[in-house]
This record gives C-alpha cells, structure tokens and sequence, in this order.
C-alpha cells in the first residue's frame, strides 16, 4: 500500500506543479497532494507528503514539469 500512496503522490505532484512558478511553490502543492493521496489510500500522511514535496521540487529538473 505505501508503494500505492507513494506513486500517487508523485503523479499528482507531476500533474499540478507544472503551473507552478518555483521550487517552493511546487513543493507546497506536492506536499498537499501527498496528504490527499495518504487520506485516501490511509498510508502515513508525513512520509506520502514528503514524497509529493519532493517530487513537486524535483519535477522541473526532471524535465516532467516544463
């Protein structure tokens, strides 16, 4: 299951943090969608926010999120 929420949120954070203008910005916004995520799926909601904030951060140097 946690695989599940960690996938999840790193989706989400790729699907909403390309309107985003900054790294900040982008981690705020994959934080939230890892608490979604956990709240839905029931996973530990620190550890999915963590993984949607970084993948918010992360995203545009990826070249996911341009």
């Amino acid at each position: 299951m946690q695989k599940t929420s960690i996938l999840l949120a790193a989706v989400a954070a790729f699907g909403l943090a390309g309107c985003i203008d900054n790294d900040a910005e982008r981690g705020v916004v994959g934080a939230g969608a890892g608490l979604v995520a956990a709240e839905i799926l029931g996973t530990d909601p620190l550890g999915t926010a963590a993984i949607g904030a970084a993948a918010g951060v992360f995203c545009d140097d990826a070249g996911v999120c341009r």
